[in-house]
């Protein structure tokens, strides 16, 4: 089993940066796909990136590329998401997925224009 919680969220303006964590508990992080998925209101749940394998080979949503950067420090067990250039369409509910089964309740960022 394991519990993720995510942090870091908040209320920002276009332009402005966030950096939000996602601590996981009950299992090492090493090897374990890790990702940030984002919902938005009256929206479904879209990938937004993802970290896999002790290469830690990273994946992007095009709407993040190049703004949007995952990490991980696998010795404090933490994913990342440095999110620059933020913009009003990023605003949305945030989540971490572990394993591809495991969710943390999500942290929120808002974006005004």
């Amino acid at each position: 089993q394991v519990q993720l919680a995510e942090s870091g969220g908040g209320l920002v303006q276009a332009g402005d940066s966030l950096r939000l964590s996602c601590v996981a508990s009950g299992r090492t992080l090493r090897g374990v796909f890790m990702g940030w998925y984002r919902q938005a209101p009256g929206k479904e749940r879209e990938f937004v990136a993802s970290i896999i394998g002790s290469a830690g080979i990273e994946y992007y949503a095009d709407s993040v590329k190049g703004r949007f950067t995952i990490s991980r420090d696998l010795a404090k067990n933490t994913l990342y998401l440095q999110m620059n250039s933020l913009k009003p369409e990023d605003t949305a509910n945030y989540y971490c997925n572990a394993d591809s089964r495991y969710w943390g309740k999500g942290t929120l960022v808002t974006v005004s224009s």
